[in-house]
């Protein structure tokens, strides 16, 4: 089966047609290695999220060292986290594309998702990059996950292998309301749909925080704060 750097995906919660494109990451060598999709092979949804399920073992293609890459994942708009199948984890994957032009947005630093840690990690680097230096924990403890905070912001960070409900996009909102802040909210398992139908209603941005520690936008209030990034 022929490994693709690009693959047509269809989500089977919405119906939802997308292009995944395969990351590249740096080997030891340098060399960038692109996992090999299986274009062939229906996505499937992630709805316990288990840690050591989520990385697999290849190859470099140019000097052959082993190395532990996250699975491919894509958030759909709809709120279900897909896993994009893979060829063979065994076969040795083609040396990932090299950059040759400047991308449309500038791109973040991977901080792969191991723990809870990295998370806070990955999504205080995407804060500062929207222009929030100061970001710490928050004061105030939220109901589940964890709770930051800077001049005229908040944000939730759920690491948990459950997608977000209502009530927890309605408690961030009132929270950011009572701190006159814009609030954001940050997911590794997704969000469910009536959460991101609360969250559209309110205003709320919500991004998909894959393996790779970069945070996807899943709604338009996200999309247009992820244009701002620099």
């Amino acid at each position: 089966m022929p490994e693709s750097a690009s693959v047509s995906v269809r989500c089977p919660a919405c119906r939802g047609a997308h292009r995944y494109t395969a990351p590249s990451y740096p080997c030891v060598c340098g060399a960038p290695v692109a996992l090999p999709l299986d274009g062939n092979a229906a996505p499937a949804p992630v709805v316990h999220r288990v840690w050591q399920d989520d990385w697999v073992t290849l190859r470099c293609g140019d000097c052959g060292r082993p190395g532990e890459w996250p699975r491919p994942e894509l958030g759909c708009p709809c709120g279900t986290l897909l896993r994009i199948p893979l060829t063979d984890p065994d076969a040795t994957p083609a040396p990932g594309p090299r950059e040759t032009g400047a991308a449309a947005r500038p791109a973040l630093p991977p901080v792969p998702i191991h723990s809870a840690r990295d998370a806070v990690t990955a999504t205080v680097l995407y804060l500062r990059k929207l222009g929030h230096g100061d970001i710490r924990r928050a004061d105030q403890r939220p109901p589940s996950g964890i709770g930051l905070a800077g001049r005229g912001i908040v944000a939730l960070l759920d690491p948990s292998a459950h997608r977000a409900t209502p009530r927890d996009v309605e408690c961030l909102w009132l929270t950011a309301m009572a701190e006159s802040a814009r609030c954001l909210y940050f997911s590794l398992a997704g969000y469910a749909p009536d959460a991101r139908e609360s969250a559209d209603r309110l205003g709320v941005p919500l991004f998909l925080l894959d393996l790779t520690g970069t945070p996807q936008p899943v709604n338009a209030p996200a999309d247009a704060l992820d244009a701002t990034r620099t």
